[in-house]
């Protein structure tokens, strides 16, 4: 905690360095670290003037209130003081959650890039009925990975295809 006081056209009392000091705790207890504070406290006439500069991560924040008492000038301050360290810390947190966001972001774009592929049509298939045998010599035949016909025997619809251990696998519908 490093805390400088300047005082113009006034003293400053024990009373409303310890109230700062307390203050200034609070705030260092909500953001988790040190923090270096300017307070400015001026008189003018029977206007009490309290300026509150407080170092952060990434931000400078400033707060000042002018009533007729000092000290509740400085509660004024700190409490608009503490409101805006509670927001700033809240955009690090978003940010940082937006960070992690985008990264999984990026694989859920591919993922739905995936789910919108588009559909191409192979002529890949036999009209007429034929064994299997034969099947197997047209698809051996083809570079593709899969081969539509009509069975002989039943006249329904088969595929034949290449299986990822190397092996041909045959469905038939029931």
């Amino acid at each position: 905690m490093n805390i400088n006081f300047t005082a113009r056209h006034t003293t400053i009392s024990p009373e409303v360095e310890e109230y700062c000091k307390k203050r200034i705790e609070t705030i260092e207890k909500l953001l988790g670290y040190a923090v270096e504070v300017n307070i400015v406290l001026s008189l003018e006439k029977y206007r009490n003037k309290a300026e509150v500069k407080i170092k952060i991560k990434g931000a400078t924040i400033n707060a000042e209130e002018e009533t007729q008492d000092m000290l509740s000038s400085l509660g004024v301050v700190f409490d608009n003081i503490e409101r805006r360290v509670k927001k700033e810390k809240e955009k690090l947190r978003k940010r940082k959650r937006r960070k992690n966001n985008e990264i999984t972001g990026l694989s859920s774009t591919s993922e739905s890039q995936e789910l919108e592929k588009r559909v191409i049509r192979s002529g890949n298939f036999y009209l007429k009925p034929i064994s299997i045998d034969e099947a197997l010599m047209l698809f051996e035949s083809s570079k593709e990975d899969a081969f539509v016909f009509r069975k002989f025997s039943s006249e329904k619809w088969a595929v034949v295809y290449r299986r990822k251990d190397g092996n041909i696998g045959l469905i038939e519908p029931e």
